[in-house]
C-alpha cells in the first residue's frame, strides 16, 4: 500500500503475535504499504502462521496515504502521479491468485495537487494537500464521500500550516504541522463549512524537530509520532510515544508544549531512523510499524513498543524502495 520479498525478512518473535482468530488463517491482520518511486503497493498478511508478502503493480508510480477498506475489499490511496484519489478492488482475489498487478476500479476528480496523506472515518475520506508552486502554495484538507462507485467531494478547507500526516479518531482530526514540532487538533472536524478553518488546539512536542507520521491508538490511549529531523540526513530521525495521551493533551494549553518528560523516545544510529514519513501501531502485539523513506532507499521497520527512552534496534527490517505510507488492518 516487486516481487515477493523473502519471508525470512519478516519473521521475528516480536514482529508477529497471533490471536485465536488469527491462528485460524483469517485474513484480518494485514499491513499495507505504498511507494512514491516503484508504482507498487505491498501487502503483508500477518494472520498466517507463516506470514506472506505480496507486491502489486498499479498505474500510479507515485502514491501516498494508503488505506484498506475491509468491507468493500478495496485499497484507497492518493495518487501523486495523477493528483486524484484512487480505489483498487478485489484485493483478496488478487492475493489468492498471486496476481502481479491491480486494476483501477475508480478515481476522484482532480481537486488537489501534491497530496501527502489519507485518513478515513466511515464513508469520509480526508486528503491533505501540501503546499507547492503548482497549487499556489496552498495547504488544504479535502473531504470526500466514498460510495460503491466513486468519490464525491464534500468539503474543501484551507489551513495555515504546512500539511503532512493526519489521523482521524471519529470526528476529531489530528494533523502534523510540517517543518515544525507541532501537532494540530480539529474537534468536530466534519462540521466545518468550506474555506479557512481554525484548529481547536495546537501544541508543540518538545524536542521534535520536524513532524510527519502520526497515529493515535484509542484502544490504549497512545499517540505515536515520527520525527524526520533534517530532510537530507538518513540517521537523525526518531519515534515519540505519548502514553495517556488524552490526559496529557487536556493538561496542555493551546499553543503550549508537551515536555520531553511526558514522552518515550527512540532516537539514534541503531534505530535506522532517518526520514520516518509514516507510522502505524498494533495494540495487541504492541508493535510499531514505520515507513522509513531515506535510510537504505526505503525500509519497513518494526519496533517493540518502547518503555524507556533509548536508541533501540528495530525488531525487524525489510527493504522497500520509496516506501511512503503504511496502514495496518486489525479485525
Amino acid at each position: 500500500m516487486k516481487t515477493n520479498f523473502l519471508i525470512a525478512a519478516l519473521v521475528s518473535v516480536s514482529f508477529f503475535s497471533c490471536s485465536d482468530d488469527d491462528s485460524k488463517g483469517k485474513s484480518d491482520f494485514k499491513l499495507f504499504t505504498s511507494s512514491n518511486t516503484s508504482g507498487k503497493v505491498t501487502i503483508s498478511d500477518l494472520s498466517l502462521t507463516t506470514p506472506s508478502v505480496m507486491s502489486f503493480t498499479i498505474p500510479s508510480m507515485d502514491t501516498d496515504g494508503v488505506f484498506y477498506d475491509n468491507e468493500s475489499d478495496e485499497i484507497i490511496l492518493a495518487s501523486r502521479t495523477n493528483n486524484v484519489l484512487e480505489a483498487y478492488g478485489n484485493i483478496e482475489e488478487a492475493m489468492m491468485n498471486a496476481s502481479t498487478s491491480l486494476s483501477l476500479s475508480y478515481a476522484s476528480t482532480s481537486n488537489f495537487n501534491n497530496p501527502r496523506e489519507v485518513a478515513v472515518s466511515g464513508d469520509k475520506v480526508v486528503v491533505t494537500q501540501d503546499q507547492n508552486a503548482a497549487n499556489s502554495n496552498t495547504n488544504k484538507l479535502l473531504v470526500y464521500q466514498k460510495t460503491a462507485t466513486g468519490f464525491t467531494l464534500l468539503n474543501d478547507y484551507t489551513v495555515n500550516f504546512k500539511n503532512w500526516g493526519i489521523f482521524l479518531n471519529g470526528n476529531t482530526l489530528y494533523a502534523t504541522a510540517d517543518l515544525t514540532g507541532d501537532i494540530v487538533v480539529f474537534e468536530n472536524f466534519f462540521s466545518n463549512a468550506n474555506g479557512p478553518i481554525t484548529p481547536t488546539k495546537r501544541f508543540t512536542v518538545e524536542g521534535l524537530v520536524r513532524t510527519h507520521g502520526i497515529f493515535f491508538s484509542a484502544k490504549d490511549n497512545r499517540m505515536i509520532l515520527t520525527d524526520v529531523g533534517a530532510a537530507t540526513s538518513d540517521s537523525d530521525g526518531g519515534l515519540i510515544v505519548i502514553n495517556n495521551f488524552t490526559s496529557v493533551l487536556s493538561a496542555t494549553a493551546n499553543l503550549g508544549t508537551i515536555p520531553v518528560s511526558s514522552q518515550v523516545r527512540v532516537y539514534g544510529p541503531n534505530s535506522s531512523l532517518g526520514n520516518p514519513v509514516d507510522v502505524t501501531y498494533d495494540y495487541k502485539t504492541e508493535n510499531i510499524y514505520v515507513a522509513e523513506r531515506l535510510n537504505g532507499g526505503g525500509k519497513l521497520l518494526t519496533f517493540a513498543l518502547p518503555t524507556a527512552t533509548a536508541d533501540a534496534n528495530p525488531s525487524a527490517s525489510r527493504m522497500e524502495a520509496g516506501i511512503s505510507s503504511v496502514y495496518l488492518l486489525r479485525k
